[in-house]
C-alpha cells in the first residue's frame, strides 16, 4: 500500500492532536447537554472511534450509512442512505461525524432527514475540510483540518475499499485511480 502514496499529509501523531483538540471542544459545548455523536459510516469509523474516547461527557453513539461515491473518485451527486439510525432523535443534541467535508452534498443530505426528525439541535464535526470542492453551502462547527484538494486515503478514508487501515492520511498518487479506471 505505501508505494501507492505520493505523500504523508498527517501522521498518526497529527491525527491523535487533532482528534484531542476537537474532543475537548465538543465537550467543553455539550457539558450538559444530550449527546449523541452520529458516526456517518465506513469513512469516520476511526474517527468517531477516536474522538468519542477524547470526549469527557456523556454521551450515546450511533451510527448511520450513506452512498453516494460508488467506487469513483469524485461524488455521484446521489445520496442514499444505507444504514440509518436505530436512536429516536427527539430531545438529543446530535454531532454528526464524518471524516472528510468534500462537495458538501452528503452532508446537506442528512441535515434535512435528521431535522426533520425533531432534534434539539445539529451540528457537523469533520476531521478533514476540502473547502475548494465545495457544491453546497454546508460548515463544519468541529473541523480538524483543511486540506488540499487532492484525493487522500488511510485512517479510515479509501479508494475503493482499500487504504482505510492505514495509520496516517496521505495523498493517493494519481495513477492508482487513472488507471483503475481504464480497464
Amino acid at each position: 500500500m505505501m508505494q501507492d502514496i505520493e505523500e504523508v499529509l498527517f501522521t498518526e501523531r497529527q491525527i491523535a492532536v487533532i482528534v484531542e483538540r476537537i474532543g475537548k471542544e465538543i465537550s467543553r459545548d455539550y457539558r450538559g447537554k444530550n449527546l449523541l455523536l452520529v458516526s456517518v459510516l465506513k469513512g469516520s469509523v476511526v474517527f468517531m472511534a477516536d474522538l468519542m474516547r477524547s470526549i469527557d461527557i456523556p454521551a450515546r453513539i450511533d451510527f448511520m450509512a450513506t452512498s453516494s461515491y460508488g467506487s469513483g473518485v469524485k461524488t455521484s451527486g446521489v445520496v442514499k442512505i444505507v444504514k440509518d439510525l436505530d436512536i429516536e432523535l427527539e430531545g438529543y443534541d446530535i454531532v454528526i461525524v464524518e471524516d472528510i467535508l468534500d462537495s458538501g452534498k452528503t452532508l446537506s443530505y442528512l441535515l434535512d432527514i435528521l431535522q426533520s426528525r425533531g432534534p434539539r439541535s445539529i451540528r457537523i464535526c469533520t476531521l478533514f475540510d476540502k473547502p475548494e470542492r465545495r457544491e453546497v453551502d454546508v460548515q463544519a462547527t468541529y473541523t480538524g483540518a483543511e486540506i488540499p484538494d487532492a484525493f487522500i486515503v488511510g485512517y479510515g478514508l479509501d479508494y475503493d475499499e482499500k487504504y482505510r487501515n492505514l495509520p496516517f492520511v496521505g495523498i493517493l498518487k494519481p495513477s492508482v485511480y487513472e488507471t483503475a479506471g481504464a480497464d
